[in-house]
């Protein structure tokens, strides 16, 4: 009777054991699915990332040409500039020199009318 039950305990824990290494190969299976749906995914993400990038790419290369083309034309502005500050100086200066112009012709303008009237108290 004990060998019996020796073998009645020896298949009993023979299918327990086969029962939990089936559940354990079922749930290993469904972690490999789960983790082959989230590799798919990231898969999609990814080509769908760069997918973006290669449309960005000539974006960026168009705003890097402005740009460019930008600081060209800052540069012509500023070399233009300062030709119009040098003008505007070189203006100043004249109108400084005639207004000093205008000054002494007023001063000898006063002088010739005071000898004019001068001259006038002489005839009278």
């Amino acid at each position: 009777m004990t060998t019996i039950i020796v073998i009645v305990v020896a298949v009993l824990i023979l299918i327990a054991l086969a029962l939990w290494l089936r559940r354990r190969a079922e749930q290993k299976r469904i972690e490999r699915e789960n983790l082959a749906a989230e590799a798919s995914e990231h898969r999609e993400q990814a080509d769908s990332h760069v997918a973006k990038a290669q449309e960005l790419g000539p974006e960026a290369e168009q705003q890097r040409l402005a740009a460019k083309q930008h600081d060209q034309l800052a540069a012509e502005h500023e070399a233009k500039a300062r030709e119009h500050a040098a003008q505007a100086e070189q203006h100043v200066e004249k109108a400084e020199q005639i207004d000093e112009r205008v000054n002494r012709e007023g001063q000898a303008a006063a002088r010739h009318d005071e000898a004019a009237a001068e001259r006038e108290r002489e005839l009278s």
